[in-house]
């Protein structure tokens, strides 16, 4: 691991099941089990996933045109079964609109292709998930 390519985020309990998370930067980010306002880790995945995708395509496309409306969504199904809890049928779904025009027309061109470049190659997070990745955990 080096500087350059370690990435860490710690977690601090501020109550009964509430976490703050910190990362190195000082930034904070405030979740829980989901019994008030604050994001649940499902949804803190859901949102990293969609989040990672949504800067790669805003990268690309806002090369050619700064876009008018740029939304996405995404959902997935909590399943309980013999392999455990976790998600299925994940789908990210993109709502981007440009102005009309050659730029316009320019962004919109390469959309499908900015978004299948992040689905296949560019998100970290939504690769980890899709590959075999291991996770340690440990007490210390």
């Amino acid at each position: 691991m080096t500087e350059e390519t370690h990435r860490s985020v710690s977690i601090r309990r501020t109550g009964a099941r509430r976490y703050v998370a910190t990362n190195v930067r000082g930034g904070e980010l405030a979740f829980g089990e989901g019994e008030d306002h604050e994001f649940t880790p499902i949804e803190l995945l859901l949102t990293a996933i969609a989040g990672c995708s949504a800067v790669d395509v805003d990268y690309i496309t806002a090369r050619r045109a700064e876009p008018e409306a740029f939304d996405v969504e995404i959902g997935a199904e909590k399943i309980r079964d013999e392999s455990g809890n976790r998600l299925e049928d994940i789908e990210v779904v993109f709502r981007v609109r440009f102005p009309e025009g050659e730029a316009g027309d320019a962004a919109r061109s390469v959309l499908p292709d900015a978004i299948a470049k992040s689905r296949d190659r560019l998100c970290t997070v939504s690769r980890t998930v899709e590959l075999p990745t291991p996770v340690t955990m440990r007490a210390s």
